[in-house]
């Protein structure tokens, strides 16, 4: 008897990977949700909880210098593991490993109160911390390439600016918590033991983040012979993507600078107590919420390079304000306004700038290598920062020089680099967004035009 050839269905196999790529996105907000408390409730605190282990404006940098550069260089190793295992593995097996790494930093607290290795405590908060961010490094370039095969080109803007919302309101949410929850142990001579608690926190919402994976749809994915290419070829070539890499080294060494010392600066110079300190930096972040939407759609109407503009800018301003702003209020209104507004263009910008700009197959292989680049500038910002803060420079406060220094590199990163990159996608023409030192009030008048697009956006 004659066996009947069976065809498949097109349209019906083509209609259940959209409904389970539609599944996983809503997934993907909920896991990004979990994830972000463990940032909003550990992450955010790891520079007070440095302070608390006696941390100096040294240690504070290479908290951030290690961190920041051996996390990004952890991604080549996640992009080559693509090669072998399947993106949906690598993420699980790394979050798993990252969420764990918050219990011995949990347990620092009792060494202090213990007095055991006293003098040494910061180190270990070091290379906890700093082994904590290798792995979420790791999961980062297959996440990035699995989530690039799940959002549609046309509605990337608009995805990441809901999902960064949502997630960002639970961030906001946990970081509040967390700060009031500290004070009030703060008060009860409890510090230690308030620490521990969200550190624990941190490490359940991570595995809760951890069984959400295991639930996402991840397309099929092989990585074609070729792909690769080197870290000097890449640089080598410097073509338009490679100018965008090399700006973030060049941002990020300029970002950095400053970065780690705002939280010193409130608590230490400002004499923030840990509530006023929660809510001055919280509002950053509610601002970051308000405008990121906008942001996304911006970037899907008028591309990602005018928003990559308004970005930079922003940034170069808010170490200068934060030096002339002291109370609270005057804070949250000016400097930490522009730092959320700012934050909201260029995370939008970068995020979705990189899905334009590179293909399938080279996505993991460039988000890695330009992260490791990025790293490199955070280590080297970071050193130089805490180097300008251990100086005298006859002032009262010694962050004020790093803040001053931090604002001029982040200038000049800007008006080297920024000019060179193209726009990736064909997009409407919006108002020029210009920098004009001769003429300041045809500048301010160009400028209040791209604004108007960036909200109406």
């Amino acid at each position: 008897m004659r066996k009947e050839i069976v065809i498949p269905d097109i349209d019906k196999i083509n209609e259940r990977v959209t409904h389970s790529k539609e599944k996983a996105l809503r997934i993907s907000i909920f896991e990004g949700s979990a994830a972000s408390v463990a940032e909003g409730a550990g992450g955010s605190y790891i520079t007070p909880f440095a302070l608390v282990l006696n941390a100096s404006n040294f240690h504070i940098g290479l908290l951030s210098a290690f961190s920041g550069l051996l996390a990004p260089i952890a991604q080549f190793y996640g992009s080559n593991l693509m090669e072998r295992y399947s993106r949906k593995r690598i993420v699980i097996a790394f979050v798993l490993l990252q969420a764990l790494m918050w219990l011995p930093i949990a347990a620092l607290s009792y060494f202090l109160w213990k007095g055991i290795f006293v003098s040494y405590l910061p180190y270990a908060l070091i290379v906890f911390y700093t082994i904590l961010a290798i792995f979420g490094g790791i999961a980062h370039p297959p996440w990035f390439s699995w989530m690039g095969d799940l959002v549609p080109e046309n509605e990337r803007g608009r995805y990441f600016g809901r999902r960064n919302r949502i997630t960002g309101i639970v961030s906001l949410v946990a970081f509040l918590s967390v700060g009031y929850f500290i004070d009030i142990f703060k008060t009860k001579g409890l510090v230690l033991l308030g620490f521990a608690i969200i550190f624990a926190l941190s490490f359940t919402f991570r595995i809760f983040s951890f069984g959400l994976f295991h639930k996402q749809y991840c397309p099929k994915f092989k990585l074609e012979k070729g792909y690769y290419f080197s870290l000097w070829q890449f640089l080598r070539r410097y073509d338009n993507f490679g100018k965008f890499a090399v700006f973030q080294f060049a941002f990020n060494f300029a970002v950095m600078i400053a970065s780690p010392f705002f939280a010193v600066y409130l608590l230490k110079d400002l004499g923030f107590n840990y509530l006023t300190f929660t809510i001055v930096s919280v509002s950053s972040s509610m601002f970051y919420l308000i405008f990121v939407p906008l942001a996304g759609k911006f970037s899907d109407k008028y591309g990602n390079r005018e928003l990559l503009y308004v970005g930079s800018f922003l940034f170069v301003l808010t170490p200068l304000l934060i030096i002339f702003f002291k109370t609270p209020l005057t804070i949250i209104l000016i400097p930490y306004l522009v730092s959320g507004l700012g934050n909201a263009a260029f995370t939008i910008a970068t995020n979705n700038f990189t899905y334009d700009a590179v293909n399938a197959q080279h996505r993991g292989l460039c988000v890695a290598y330009t992260n490791i680049l990025a790293g490199i500038g955070v280590f080297l910002g970071s050193l130089l920062g805490g180097y300008i803060a251990s100086l005298d420079f006859g002032v009262k406060s010694a962050i004020v020089p790093v803040f001053i220094a931090a604002a001029f590199f982040r200038l000049l990163m800007v008006l080297v680099f920024v000019p060179g990159i193209k726009e990736v996608r064909k997009v409407q023409r919006s108002p020029h967004f210009s920098l004009s030192l001769v003429h300041p009030f045809k500048m301010i008048n160009a400028d209040v035009g791209w604004f108007k697009n960036f909200f109406r956006g």
